[in-house]
């Protein structure tokens, strides 16, 4: 099963690669869902492509708006300069743009987007037979329909393993285009699923009533975030040709660690399916990371009152990310750059990426004018001592 990784910029899109993504999944200047996720410039793009390719993994893009007819013209020139640049597939929901490619003769591959809602083994075959080579399956789809529809299916078939769940039937949402003018269907969101509501009923503007179960309001749309990763043997012996991690907007502290964590979960489920368990350790670091709580979503049945977080639309963690190792340390200095304040004698764990932690507490921090400082400053790069030996983009953190 091949292990999919976001990328939201090319930064993140190395930190992937490191933690062990197969490939990754990238916007493009346009016609993408994330508007606001930093995205790649064509020249990007292309450099990309080659990093990806001498390394042996693939870069998908997400073309996956549901466009406007005036749109279609530029749509299709962006088709074809993905298609030139070396883009491994396309991702797409809307019929149009793949009739677009089609038309036009593009040879990029197809997947078929989650947002095209496909929650059936007709409908995965109605798209194979269309030409594609891949469907992302909705999010909706539950465990016994995911073994039917992956032993029938006449093309490849990926889930997603991780990550934020939208409200709304497979991330088609219409809240944000209603409450802020910022169309979702086209990478606008604002997120009004995330705020706190309560119910006001308009004679009696001011007098709130008790849908809301505190004095912050409700969260009726909060959903908890997707965690397959007790699935993965399943996933792995259905035949699931690939399992995606949701986040392209998200830190690169969340994209290595969730990566990393994925990576060994795969391949230890590659190897002994079966017998596969996860190990408490990969839980521990997903909860380190950015998270509203974790649910298997509809993957196990129903979709519970459970699924709802109901004590904050924000996000937990239970790390703090101080850090990146610019390069590989030398067994005398590790040099990073810093995202977040820590000083001397304070301890710091380093997370490489096959996972393996090493704690220190290091003597000094020098600057680049290798002047001792008594406290870091984000945006900085600084030296401290480490007689190990750690790779580049290594993780530095506090626990």
């Amino acid at each position: 099963m091949e292990l999919l990784s976001p990328a939201g910029n090319f930064e993140k899109l190395k930190a992937a690669v490191r933690f062990g993504a197969d490939a990754v999944f990238m916007g493009g200047p346009a016609f993408g869902l994330r508007a606001n996720a930093g995205n790649f410039t064509f020249d990007e793009m292309e450099e990309a492509f080659k990093y990806l390719h001498e390394r042996g993994k693939k870069g998908y893009v997400t073309v996956n708006i549901y466009p406007q007819t005036h749109e279609l013209d530029d749509i299709s020139k962006y088709l074809k300069k993905c298609e030139q640049l070396g883009a491994d597939a396309l991702i797409i929901s809307d019929p149009g743009i793949f009739s677009i490619v089609k038309q036009e003769g593009i040879k990029t591959p197809v997947s078929i987007s989650t947002q095209a809602n496909t929650t059936n083994l007709a409908a995965v075959n109605f798209w194979a037979s269309l030409g594609a080579k891949r469907v992302i399956m909705a999010r909706e789809v539950r465990k016994e329909d995911l073994i039917e529809i992956m032993k029938h299916a006449k093309c490849e078939v990926e889930t997603f393993i991780h990550g934020a769940i939208c409200i709304s039937m497979s991330g088609r949402c219409l809240i944000s285009s209603y409450m802020t003018g910022k169309d979702a269907n086209n990478g606008e969101c604002t997120h009004p699923c995330r705020w706190n509501y309560a119910l006001m009923e308009e004679k009696r503007e001011g007098e709130y009533f008790p849908v809301y179960e505190d004095e912050r309001g409700t969260y009726l749309y909060n959903s908890k975030d997707l965690c397959l990763l007790d699935r993965i043997g399943e996933l792995v012996k259905m035949g699931s040709a690939s399992g995606k991690i949701e986040g392209r907007m998200k830190s690169i502290m969340y994209v290595s660690i969730v990566t990393g964590v994925y990576r060994q979960a795969i391949d230890a489920a590659m190897k002994d399916a079966d017998n596969y368990k996860a190990l408490p350790e990969w839980h521990d670091l997903l909860n380190s990371v950015s998270n509203r709580g974790y649910i298997e979503g509809f993957y196990g049945g129903e979709y519970d009152a459970n699924a709802i977080n109901r004590e904050t639309s924000g996000y937990s963690r239970a790390a703090a990310f101080l850090g990146v190792a610019l390069n590989d340390s030398n067994g005398e200095e590790l040099n990073i750059t810093c995202r977040a304040k820590f000083a001397p004698d304070e301890e710091i764990t380093i997370l490489t990426p096959d996972l393996k932690r090493i704690n220190i507490t290091p003597e000094f921090i020098l600057d680049e004018g290798s002047n001792k400082i008594e406290a870091t400053r984000p945006n900085y790069i600084y030296k401290i001592p480490f007689k190990d030996k750690v790779p580049e983009g290594s993780l530095i953190m506090r626990f």
